[in-house]
């Protein structure tokens, strides 16, 4: 029997796979068969799972039924969003991708980041960008549900343009963790309508528990993984993670100025299609893989999640010097012209 047979157990995929061949013959440095302890994968597994599903519900508690039905209604802030979300951060994947000719298990964890819907965190980006709340909301809870149908129909027709890559995708295990993902967020949604008393409190629960986990996470995966973590850390990933959201930032903001949004507008649809749910990527990275087939990669999305935040962090504080030397510029004006 091939060895390779045994790195695989149920995984779905199958020994005769075109990607199991290449990946065994090619790229084998990416095969890792004991990373992590049988208990602290597990421990990690539910950790993430247990903190999607509360970061969820809190995402749900902050949606407001009446102003979905608003934006619903009047689509096309919605619309253009929807539009760069799924439409630049994928291509901007694909064309990474292609241009460092990755290897297909790296190409994979890359595209699946670039697929995946807005997350929790863009909603407090675009509110300390003094962004539109109830465009950002919607355009979260519009990403996160059409992701369910997006995710795999992108994947699909990205992995298009790559020898070998077609089956290297669990589509059965994204769809169930994407149909997982849309109960909390429901259940956050019921909440808010019939309990909007406790909303408030459970979002800035879940938005903490969001960003104690990360730290958790990742100390935890760095201690057990230890050197492996530097393929992730390689320059290539690096420059991929740093670009990925910068590219999503400034054509987020192009497209909707070239559809005359409003100047809130434009900037919540800039984060909106910059800042992804890295949780979701992770979560099914680790869940739908096989640790032997996924290394260390499923810690790429926490690379680029730092880097979202960072470059994020430093647009808003240029936006907020921006906006006080304006108004003291106004100030001095007008007091020279009186």
């Amino acid at each position: 029997m091939d060895s390779t047979e045994n790195l695989f157990p149920g995984s779905g995929f199958q020994q005769n796979d075109g990607f199991t061949s290449n990946l065994t013959a090619v790229n084998t440095s990416l095969l890792y068969t004991s990373l992590l302890s049988p208990m602290m994968d597990k421990t990690i597994n539910m950790l993430m799972i247990v903190v999607l599903f509360i970061t969820m519900v809190s995402l749900g508690c902050t949606m407001e039924v009446t102003k979905i039905k608003d934006h619903i209604l009047k689509p096309k802030g919605v619309a253009i969003a929807v539009l760069s979300q799924y439409g630049i951060m994928p291509l901007t994947a694909f064309c990474l991708v292609k241009g460092f000719q990755l290897p297909e298990t790296t190409a994979v964890v890359i595209l699946i980041c670039g697929c995946c819907p807005g997350g929790a965190l863009s909603n407090i980006l675009a509110l300390a960008l003094k962004g539109d709340m109830n465009l950002s909301i919607v355009m979260t809870s519009c990403s996160t549900l059409l992701a369910l149908g997006m995710m795999p129909l992108l994947l699909y027709l990205y992995c298009q343009g790559f020898s070998n890559l077609q089956k290297a995708v669990p589509y059965v295990d994204i769809i169930v963790s994407l149909v997982a993902i849309l109960v909390p967020c429901s259940t956050g949604i019921l909440i808010n309508y019939f309990r909007p008393h406790f909303s408030k409190i459970i979002s800035k629960v879940g938005l903490g528990v969001l960003m104690i986990s990360i730290v958790v996470i990742g100390i935890i995966s760095s201690v057990e993984i230890g050197g492996s973590l530097l393929n992730v850390l390689s320059p290539p990933l690096m420059t991929i993670a740093s670009l990925m959201p910068l590219v999503g930032y400034a054509f987020g903001y192009i497209i909707s100025s070239i559809f005359r949004l409003n100047q809130p507008e434009r900037r919540t649809v800039a984060m909106e299609t910059g800042c992804q749910n890295i949780q979701l990527c992770a979560t099914i990275l680790k869940v739908a893989f096989p640790p032997a087939v996924i290394g260390p990669m499923y810690l790429f999305p926490l690379v680029y999640g730092s880097f979202q935040l960072t470059e994020a962090a430093v647009l808003i504080v240029l936006f907020r010097c921006y906006q006080r030397f304006s108004r003291k510029w106004k100030s001095d004006t007008n007091s020279r012209c009186q």
